[in-house]
């Protein structure tokens, strides 16, 4: 049962993997706009953080199941 608690948490994820693939096609194209460092700062945040949300609204799922 989606709870508002897993549903944010799941969008975090979602917008945290999109910031990952974002952060991915600048290195990739040699000229990141914000520089590489900030960029590879971004992408090391940014993955760990979908496991941590995407685990999170799991977890909070199933604990309101019925």
């Amino acid at each position: 049962m989606m709870t508002p608690k897993s549903s944010v948490l799941l969008a975090g994820a979602c917008l945290a993997a999109i910031s990952a693939v974002a952060a991915i096609f600048e290195l990739s194209s040699g000229e990141p706009d914000w520089g590489a460092t900030p960029t590879i700062l971004l992408l090391a945040v940014c993955v760990p953080l979908v496991g941590i949300f995407f685990y999170a609204a799991v977890k909070d799922a199933r604990a309101n199941q019925e």
